[in-house]
Formats: C-alpha cells, structure tokens, sequence
C-alpha cells in the first residue's frame, strides 16, 4: 500500500526515524519541522496522511489539527497524532481537536504500521467518492463534508465476538454506556448474528480456542450489508505477527490486552465515526449520479444523459451493422396548458404522460425528456416497421384516455411524433436528431396527433 506521508515534528531526530520506519514499507514520505510549514505543505501538496507532533513550539499540534479540520480542502485528511502525553484527558483533546487517532511515544512499530495503513485505507476510499461526486454534482460532495461536522460517534450499534464470557462483559461494561453492546460467544455463529442485525462495528478476540479470528473477520464481511463495516482485534502481545497480515487483509484497527478503558471508547468512536462519513458520501454521490441523469419532474433519463447514450448506442449500430431508430415526441398545444390551467396541471400532464410512454415502448428502448414538453426514444436494433409500431402505440395511449387534473375538467391530450433510421457510415447523432425533428415538424403541419417516418 503506497500513500504520501506527511511527518511533522520540531525534533530532527524523531523526524529521520519515523521517515525511516515509513520508507522501509514504500511509503512516500515529505517532513516539515513546524505547524506553519506543515500547513503550507498541505495547501500546495496532495497529502493522505499527517503524522503530527503534539509538542512544538510557536503552534502546538492541536491547533494544526483545528486548522486542517477546518479548511475544506484539508478537512479530509487523516490526521494521526504522535505525543508523550498519556493521559485520557490529552487524548480527548485531541479528538475534539479533529484527531483521527493517536500514537504515545515511544512509538510501537506494529501500532505506527496498524495506523498508518488504516488511515491509508480510509483516504482512498474518501479520495475515491470524493471524486466520484464531483462528477455528478459538485453539491452532493460539500453536503458531504458539512455533514461530517455533524456526525456523531455515540450511540453505535457494536458486536462483541469473544469467547471468553467475563473478557467479553467487561469490554461490553466499557462501551454500554455510549453504545448499544452484543456479545456472540460462539464464533461459528458470526454469519448468522450479522445477518439478522445492522451493527457499525465488530470487536474480534484474537482468542478464540479453535477458531481462526481472521477467518470469522471474513466471514462477517461475505454478508452485503457488513461488507464494509470496521473491525478492530483484541489482540495480546503475542499475536503481533497474526496482527500485520490481518491489517494487510483489511482489518480497521487493533487495541493490545490489557485494554484500557479510554483508548477502547476513542478507537471505538473513531472507527464509528468513519463509518457513518463513509455511508453518508456513498449517499450523496448515489444521490448525486441519479440527479446528474435523470430529470426531476419526469424520471426519465435527461437530456445529457441522452447525448452520451446517442453517441454510445449509433457507434455500435454502426461497428455490427445494425437498426438504431430515434423518436422524438411533442405534446401538441401544451403552452395553452400552461396558460389557461397554470404550470401546476401542466406538471400533472408531463407526468402522466412521461408514464404512459415508458408503459408503451419496450424493456430495450430508452426514454429520454430532451427538454419543455419535448421527448426521445432512443429504439436499439428496431427496423421501419417495429419503429412504426412502437410510436402508433404511444400515440393511441395518450389521445384514448383524457389526463386528469385535479379541480379541473379531463384534457384531452395528444401528441405529434417524427422517426428517424441509422442508415450509413457517414450518420451522425446530430444528424439522426435533425432528421427526426424534421418529421415531427412535417407530423405538426399535417395536423398533429400523428407519426411521420424520415425517409432520408
């Protein structure tokens, strides 16, 4: 796993052994001997991880991580905090600071490996919806990011999976006054416990008699919806080797026995608090790819969905030597909808009659709203004949039966159609759309309610 590292710390010598320790694994590694340069660099340079001293001179590390969190171009950077500071009270701080996780000195190379490549992991994946969601909408990512000022990391739902009764309750003691706790005491029964409740975090033993832990890890995740849930080891000082090839396999975090109180709840909420980031971008970029092709009012695909789909579609029409029809639909009189009945009934009709046309063409054809009262069809592999029946069956389907608009008398609706054919090499999307306008133009002057074949 390569990721560029970020080292921030006033001390050369910490600075040269931490770049050591990270250069050994492949990591890409940059220093900065101050907060203020340390903040310069994130600016200019794309970081996925800092390593962040607590104790520096002019600007501590909790004030650089506030200024980090609180930049919206750095805000999503994984920030792993490195002090001699042992109390409980220095690591809330540096929580509230916006701390993703945090490392006492000296520093553990199996804990300092276990962090960094976790962080590692959860950038990628931020990286990756991040720039998922800018495709869609550039909206859907800065809900995102609001949104994480706001998520909170209580009241999880948490999966004990231990063996051990009493090791079991007394962690289920720690984190029940936050959390709602299960215990599962019997491993083989991790599938089935996962598939019957929603949870947000699986706490493993390493301990588990005849049981492989990491293979009950998998396990939880071949469910879909644990798929992606965190998983933290309760590990003792001799699985230290189980420990590096269950992070290499995917494991979120590990916390040693004796577990202490404190450093459970952070690592808890932490891993809770990353997860619902995580489900909350998935949200938004799912939210934002669907509103990026689809039309609000109809839920038809739209009009640059359309343009890409055209282009796709003609290109293998044309490489196979096959039928591609386009339809283009007009509402005949619709600006006297409008006019005489308001814009509220004229949505009324739109609606309706975006749902008699998607019942009327084939599980293959692909509705398009192209813009106003204006419609497509994109027919793949649909020759003159099939083509023709297709649209006289939309037609009928809008002019038999009236539209309904609430408070008012039924209207009587109907529609005008022109088709066009991919018939050479030398077609074009532009000029297969041109084609069928001009048959709905000709379908207009001969007195609307009808279908017009292009001849070209």
């Amino acid at each position: 796993m390569t990721a560029r590292v970020l080292i921030v710390d006033d001390i050369p010598t910490n600075v040269r052994l931490l770049e050591a320790r990270l250069t050994a694994e492949y990591f890409e590694v940059l220093t900065a001997s101050s907060g203020a340069q340390a903040l310069e660099i994130c600016e200019t340079a794309e970081i996925d991880i800092v390593l962040l001293d607590v104790m520096m001179p002019v600007m501590d590390g909790f004030e650089v991580c506030r200024r980090l969190k609180s930049n919206p171009k750095t805000h999503h950077v994984p920030v792993l905090m490195i002090t001699a500071l042992d109390q409980p009270s220095d690591r809330v701080k540096g929580l509230e600071a916006g701390a993703d996780d945090f490392l006492t000195k000296p520093v553990d190379d199996t804990q300092l490996m276990a962090r960094v490549k976790s962080l590692s992991r959860l950038k990628s994946l931020t990286d990756e919806l991040r720039a998922r969601a800018m495709t869609g909408q550039q909206i859907a990512i800065e809900d995102a990011l609001r949104a994480m000022d706001t998520i909170s990391a209580s009241g999880g739902s948490v999966l004990i999976i231990d063996s051990d009764r009493r090791h079991a309750e007394r962690v289920q003691s720690y984190l029940s006054e936050e959390h709602k706790v299960d215990i599962l005491h019997e491993p083989a029964d991790a599938v089935f416990q996962v598939t019957g409740t929603t949870y947000e975090l699986v706490l493993v033993s390493m301990a588990l008699g005849d049981f492989d832990p990491l293979r009950v890890a998998s396990q939880v995740r071949t469910i879909d919806h644990s798929r992606n849930i965190p998983i933290i080891l309760m590990a003792d000082d001799g699985d230290k080797a189980r420990v590096v090839r269950a992070l290499d396999l995917g494991i979120n975090d590990f916390i040693s026995r004796p577990i202490e109180r404190n450093e459970l709840k952070a690592r808890v909420r932490t891993q809770i608090r990353r997860h619902r980031y995580a489900m909350e971008l998935r949200e938004s970029v799912n939210h934002s790819i669907a509103m990026a092709v689809t039309d609000d009012l109809t839920g038809l695909y739209n009009r640059r969905y359309f343009d890409r789909h055209l282009n796709v579609l003609l290109g293998k029409a044309q490489s196979q030597d096959k039928n591609l029809a386009v339809m283009i639909l007009d509402i005949d009189h619709f600006k006297s909808v409008n006019d005489t009945y308001g814009h509220d009934a004229g949505d009324v009709v739109l609606k309706e009659f975006s749902a008699r046309m998607k019942r009327n063409i084939r599980g293959v054809d692909l509705a398009c709203r192209f813009g106003g009262e204006e419609f497509v069809v994109l027919m793949p592999d649909t020759d003159v004949l099939n083509a023709e029946l297709v649209a006289e069956r939309v037609r009928q389907a809008i002019a038999e039966k009236s539209f309904d608009i609430k408070g008012q008398r039924p209207l009587t609706v109907t529609v005008s159609v022109g088709v066009s054919f991919n018939e050479t090499l030398a077609d074009t999307p532009e000029s297969l759309i041109k084609r069928a306008d001009l048959a709905l133009y000709r379908a207009k002057r001969e007195g609307r309610n009808r279908v017009i074949l292009d001849a070209a």
